[in-house]
């Protein structure tokens, strides 16, 4: 079991020396000050490899190099994007780097309503709240196709939450939901957004696969070459918004994603956290049935209510992440190597609360969750490096 821990660059506020302190020894990162699309040189790569392995820390994952939008609506000269795409894997592999994250959602990555919402004991965590999604959707970007995919209730209880908010509490939700969190590729305004949304009104959760399938087929040849393996991140949350398709979100895509390519690089990021805010997502199942091809664990616990959720501590929540880390341990047993995972998000509590960081990626917070995931993993008889 290889502890890792997201780090957003030279520019993160939690450093590199932050990060060994906590006692991680592996980082998760990647080259966010390229433009999209571009290829990922062999020379900026050994510049960053370098600057963590000054630290005695190792590059352990890639997350993620991003997809661009032409290539999920295969527009454009979306070849060429894919090929350099394949090449930035190249690049990796042959600077040693060959674990490589990574999602296909249209146009937003991860999504949530509320970057600190405030717990009972003063902490502060992500949360999505379905009325205030809705609201957004219905009374802010006006979407029209969203009148008809929300019960009579549901925009009743949305309308209520629009009425209450002040211009502070609206602007601040845009902000939230379209700006751009860490790790996404796009940032954009009300106009922008609805503009995106338009380019996705002729593709359908089958189109969007078929559009998946012709990258992968693509750029898995060229990770069987080079000895890297691909890790698909699920989406977050894992069910359809604003009418875009979604297609990593359930066992079912999981085993769609299988039958593209079965290249034994065609693989998963477990997102235990992503995954486990559906209530019929059985976690362990999963893990048991694609252990061979699960190259990434994102070790979190979400609370659901109802199609709302935070982000619990993280042995705590729905996840049940104990049952999860002896599964953990059995795939590890059965393909006898580490696997690499992260305490993914955290609380901000104590110094976190005054010190600036990326939205979810305290420092404290997430040395509390691997602190408490290696505890687990140690009681549990797994082999922490």
């Amino acid at each position: 079991m290889k502890q890792t821990w997201r780090w957003y660059g030279p520019n993160d506020p939690v450093t590199l020396d932050d990060i060994r302190q906590a006692g991680a020894t592996g980082i998760v990162t990647a080259l966010h000050e390229v433009p999209n699309g571009t290829v990922w040189s062999r020379e900026a790569i050994a510049e960053r490899k370098k600057i963590i392995e000054d630290k005695g820390l190792v590059w352990s994952v890639v997350e993620s190099i991003p997809l661009h939008e032409d290539i999920k609506l295969q527009r454009g000269d979306y070849k060429t994007l894919i090929a350099n795409w394949g090449e930035s894997l190249r690049n990796l592999a042959l600077e040693g780097v060959n674990n490589i994250c990574y999602n296909f959602m249209p146009v937003l990555d991860w999504t949530r309503t509320d970057l600190a919402w405030e717990l009972p004991t003063g902490a502060r965590c992500l949360r999505f709240d379905a009325d205030r999604f809705a609201a957004f959707d219905l009374y802010i970007l006006e979407r029209a196709e969203a009148q008809g995919e929300y019960t009579d209730e549901e925009k009743a209880s949305a309308k209520a939450c629009f009425d209450a908010m002040t211009e502070d509490d609206k602007n601040l939700l845009v902000r939230n939901m379209i700006a751009g969190l860490p790790g996404s590729e796009e940032s954009y305004t009300i106009e922008q957004f609805r503009a995106q949304l338009n380019l996705y009104k002729e593709i359908d959760a089958d189109k969007l696969r078929e559009h998946l399938a012709e990258f992968l087929n693509t750029v898995l040849p060229i990770a069987d070459e080079v000895g890297a393996v691909m890790a698909i991140h699920p989406d977050d949350p894992p069910r359809p918004l604003f009418g875009l398709p979604r297609i990593v979100s359930t066992v079912e895509d999981m085993r769609a994603l299988r039958a593209i390519n079965e290249s034994p690089a065609n693989g998963f990021t477990l997102c235990t956290g992503s995954y486990g805010v559906r209530g019929d997502n059985d976690l362990t199942a999963m893990i048991d049935e694609f252990a061979d091809f699960i190259h990434f664990f994102h070790l979190r616990s979400t609370q659901r209510d109802g199609k709302s959720f935070y982000e619990a501590n993280h042995l705590e929540g729905d996840g049940n992440l104990v049952e999860v880390i002896k599964h953990f341990k059995s795939v590890e047993d059965k393909v006898g190597k580490s696997i690499p995972f992260r305490p993914d998000h955290g609380h901000q509590i104590l110094d976190d609360l005054t010190r600036r960081s990326n939205p979810g990626y305290p420092a404290i917070g997430r040395l509390r969750g691997l602190a408490e995931l290696r505890g687990a993993m140690a009681a549990l008889g797994g082999n922490l490096d």
